[in-house]
């Protein structure tokens, strides 16, 4: 009986050894072993699955390649969105799909991570190390384990960057109000700054200022608001209004904690009220927002003349934060400032009391530094306060660049989550996004309510600031003489 030869010794046929030496290698050549060893770790490395598919299961390879060809694509995409349609990256992020797009996200990165891991064990049991020269027996166990771990590390901060996201979201627009159409054609928002360190209630607003953008161009006029405004007109439709209709002409609780200051809104409408101002403003807590906080919309409302839905809180403390996560800020200090609580008696040298100093000139901030030029006050104005905050929100939206906020996605989310408290709706946050854009290319007016501009410390004329807040939002046209 004669029994048929090996295919691989037919005649013209290749040895197996020859013609597939990564699958079926000759074990007894320690070179040829290295060199096979190495190749499978590169492969392992720019195209995982590859390895499998040309020297072990190929199954695994074939599940692995789908995966890689899967995460490129992906990336090509998300990459095409970063470049090129900013809107739609931000609509998948912070739209209504944001939280299942975000979690898929999350899953997928972690997914493939452990995918590559069991490709990187595959890969080294493939390699055969002990057929190998002692040289590729240490060294290519290291080189994969520290490419893994290089490559593994980049998508667990991906991960971990999309999980700080989705809870910022979460945590700052988990309950906002309704979305509601801009106001003659701007979007108003009332900006509240409150320092909640040692020693400090939060009950009164150090910083009240308000953002009008236009819906159209982007273009951002900021209107400062003295927290000394005395006895703040609100606007006719507030419940506030029937209780103080000159403002708070005289009235004030000093026993309670409050005066007739713009700042002190917050203690007259919800704290100072046994019911927290609930029967005031019964849906504010549902919507986000707070007795306190709608009250001092209203304020603003009857003393700028101008619509104003939402709100955003800003703590001093989250705000440093924010200033750090987004690497710092660029200021140009006009005046020496001191930092720290202030004398503890009249008169009191600032060389005692101050812990610091701010210097003048050019200047790169981090968050700590910020934070005290956007309070220090014991050897200037509060006007002069409020010119110095006025520069720091302008320069925290300079830096708020996508490639800044990308680069430093997880700090600057987290910092996020600390730092505000809002009623912006989460569906509005793709057309804000994209009106920043547009602002971020045009100088920003400001707004001063102060003596300096012609409106009174003490007896402000309220009709003459609301003039001018309507010629600055609607700036009268200029006709163009006829040819």
């Amino acid at each position: 009986m004669t029994l048929a030869a090996p295919r691989s010794s037919e005649r013209g046929a290749r040895p197996l050894i020859e013609s597939q030496p990564l699958r079926y290698p000759d074990t007894q050549d320690a070179a040829g072993m290295g060199r096979r060893a190495w190749w499978l770790i590169v492969m392992n490395v720019l195209v995982p699955g590859s390895a499998q598919a040309l020297a072990g299961s190929r199954r695994l390879g074939r599940f692995g390649l789908g995966a890689t060809l899967l995460g490129w694509f992906l990336l090509v995409i998300a990459a095409g969105l970063a470049l090129f349609a900013q809107g739609v990256m931000i609509w998948f992020a912070t739209g209504p799909l944001s939280w299942f797009v975000l979690t898929l996200a999350q899953v997928l990165l972690i997914g493939y991570v452990v995918l590559w891991l069991i490709l990187t064990i595959d890969t080294l049991r493939l390699v055969r190390l002990v057929k190998v020269p002692t040289i590729t027996r240490w060294a290519a166990p290291i080189a994969s384990v520290l490419v893994f771990a290089l490559a593994a590390s980049g998508a667990v901060y991906a991960s971990n960057a999309v999980a700080s996201g989705r809870g910022a979201i979460s945590a700052v627009f988990g309950n906002s109000g309704p979305s509601l159409p801009p106001s003659d054609g701007y979007y108003n928002i009332l900006l509240l700054g409150a320092d909640s360190g040692d020693g400090r209630d939060s009950l009164r607003f150090d910083s009240i200022s308000v953002v009008s953008v236009n819906a159209d161009t982007g273009a951002m006029t900021i209107t400062g608001i003295p927290r000394e405004l005395p006895h703040p007109p609100f606007s006719e439709d507030s419940p506030m209004h029937e209780l103080y209709p000159e403002g708070f002409e005289g009235h004030s609780d000093s026993t309670c904690g409050w005066n007739p200051w713009m700042n002190q809104i917050r203690n007259a409408a919800e704290v100072c009220r046994e019911d927290q101002g609930k029967a005031l403003y019964p849906d504010a807590k549902a919507h986000g927002s707070a007795p306190g906080i709608e009250a001092t919309k209203d304020a603003a409302e009857g003393v700028l003349g101008i619509e104003i839905p939402y709100y955003v809180f800003l703590d001093m403390n989250g705000f440093a934060a924010l200033v750090d996560a987004l690497g710092g800020v660029d200021i140009n200090v006009k005046k020496r400032l001191p930092k720290g609580g202030g004398p503890s008696y009249k008169d009191e040298p600032a060389k005692d009391w101050a812990t610091g100093w701010i210097e003048a000139g050019q200047q790169h901030m981090n968050g700590d530094t910020a934070q005290w030029y956007a309070r220090s006050r014991y050897t200037t104005s509060d006007y002069d306060r409020m010119r110095r905050q006025r520069e720091l929100q302008e320069a925290i939206l300079a830096q708020s660049t996508p490639q800044n906020v990308l680069s430093r996605f997880s700090s600057v989310a987290d910092a996020g989550a600390d730092l505000a408290s809002t009623d912006l709706p989460q569906d509005k946050l793709p057309e804000f996004f994209d009106l920043m854009m547009k602002a971020k290319k045009q100088p920003v007016t400001r707004i001063e309510l102060t003596p300096a501009n012609g409106i009174a410390e003490k007896n402000p004329e309220y009709a003459l600031i609301r003039e001018m807040v309507k010629e600055a939002l609607h700036p009268p046209k200029t006709e163009t003489p006829a040819s």
